[in-house]
């Protein structure tokens, strides 16, 4: 693959409702597009899932348009690309900024799927026709609330129920969702809220039969996970502290999870996602693909993730209609009894539709070599 050109957008949509965690609270989703364009003009797509403050990683919208611009883009053109897992080595020496990493080489895979006549999942190496999926419902004014839309996305036949926790909307709000759900798959994801001293309290929700705990602990923490895992029955799934497949083993090795979340642009690209399925499958450790309230773009990556057989946990790729009023892509991501069909056309499967973008776009470059 020779690349022509690389288009990048900073686009502005608005979520149907505020979206609520530990960590902060947001209307209004700022994201990247990348547009990777080969010299026979055909495009590949990828998003950076980064926000446009650093409340869940270090990253920001800013500091990826910075580092795409300065470094990965120059780094793309330097030579042509045979395939898109050369990028990994490439982009190797620029540490960490994965959410930066992960666009651009994402928008190389859907390319690349694309030139190949292949659907993305199967380039990967993706064996399922379709998927599983849960929601994830962040911090609710009231239990009530909460309540009123566990029930109506259960009706809609999500796979599983996520819920954001934090001290103080904890202990009590899992114990009603138990009361009236009983029977429900139900996970709690805590984005680090809490400490190791809070041992005691965290063990109270093994009375719940909860799936698992997400990231309870510092988000850069493996140390302090193995010694509450050991304390717990319900199985600790790490999320911010997995970067790579390194951070992986050192994880399992530990035992600080029985669980991990794979979140692309996380661990820089679908490459290291893929590595990190692979080790974990070898060592029987269940994986899930997280969500980061991407558009129809990003979510179609997840999707084509997601096919690879060690995705056994539903994961929180939910449809586009639960959280934008039009996506920009078509057909948009649609759910099925809690199922999403792995899509058979090449690439990502899903086509950006270009007026819906240039609604939302408030910035965009092109790039040459």
């Amino acid at each position: 693959m020779k690349i022509a050109r690389v288009t990048l957008r900073q686009l502005r949509m608005r979520l149907k409702a505020p979206f609520v965690t530990s960590f902060g609270s947001f209307l209004d989703k700022d994201f990247l597009l990348v547009e990777v364009t080969d010299t026979d003009g055909t495009s590949g797509w990828g998003e950076s899932v980064a926000f446009s403050s650093p409340w869940y990683s270090e990253e920001t919208v800013k500091t990826n348009w910075h580092i795409l611009e300065d470094f990965l883009i120059p780094i793309l053109f330097k030579e042509p690309v045979r395939h898109p897992e050369e990028l990994s080595a490439r982009f190797a020496p620029l540490r960490r900024n994965n959410m930066a990493k992960s666009a651009l080489e994402g928008a190389v895979w859907d390319l690349y799927a694309r030139r190949s006549g292949e659907p993305l999942a199967a380039a990967l190496g993706g064996e399922k026709a379709e998927i599983e999926v849960g929601i994830s419902i962040g911090i609710q004014p009231t239990i009530t609330d909460l309540l009123r839309l566990i029930e109506r996305h259960a009706a809609e036949g999500y796979r599983r129920i996520k819920v954001k926790i934090k001290p103080g909307w904890d202990i009590d709000v899992i114990k009603e969702v138990r009361r009236h759900f009983p029977d429900i798959p139900l996970m709690a994801d805590a984005n680090s809220a809490y400490r190791l001293g809070d041992a005691a309290r965290l063990k109270e929700l093994d009375a719940y039969n909860l799936m698992m705990i997400e990231q309870p602990l510092a988000f850069d923490d493996i140390i302090d996970h193995a010694a509450l895992q050991a304390q717990l029955s319900t199985p600790i799934c790490l999320d911010e502290s997995i970067h790579s497949a390194e951070d992986a083993r050192k994880a399992i090795e530990l035992g600080s999870c029985k669980i991990i979340n794979i979140k692309i642009g996380r661990v820089g690209g679908l490459t290291e996602a893929r590595r990190i399925h692979d080790l974990c499958l070898d060592n029987g450790i269940p994986v899930w693909c997280g969500g980061m309230l991407e558009s129809g773009i990003g979510r179609a990556h997840n999707i084509a993730i997601t096919s690879l057989p060690g995705f056994t946990l539903p994961g929180d790729t939910a449809a586009s209609s639960r959280y934008w009023e039009q996506d920009i892509i078509d057909p948009e991501v649609t759910v099925e009894n809690g199922r999403i069909r792995i899509p058979k056309e090449p690439g990502l499967g899903y086509e950006p539709v270009r007026n819906r973008m240039d609604q939302h776009t408030i910035r965009s470059e092109t790039y040459r070599p």
